[in-house]
């Protein structure tokens, strides 16, 4: 689905269980995701981790938004 210039994937997963966390994952693309990071915290949420480049090209860095519903932020190279 494309909402201006964003594009939003929907994916189903019949291995999950409904209402069991993690059902649903958002990825965000951010300009700078090491730069992110420290405002995921200042805003409520939790980063688990420092941010990785991925063998396909993305930086990513897994977080949780403060309801605790988990986040990536990435960055395509």
């Amino acid at each position: 689905m494309r909402i201006g210039d964003s594009d939003l994937g929907i994916v189903a997963d019949d291995g999950v269980a409904p209402g069991s966390p993690g059902r649903v994952l958002v990825s965000i693309e951010v300009d700078d995701v090491d730069a992110a990071l420290p405002r995921v915290e200042e805003l409520g949420g939790t980063a688990t981790g420092a941010a990785n480049d991925m063998p396909w090209g993305q930086r990513v860095a897994h977080v949780r938004d403060p309801d605790g519903n988990p986040v990536n932020l990435t960055l395509t190279r």
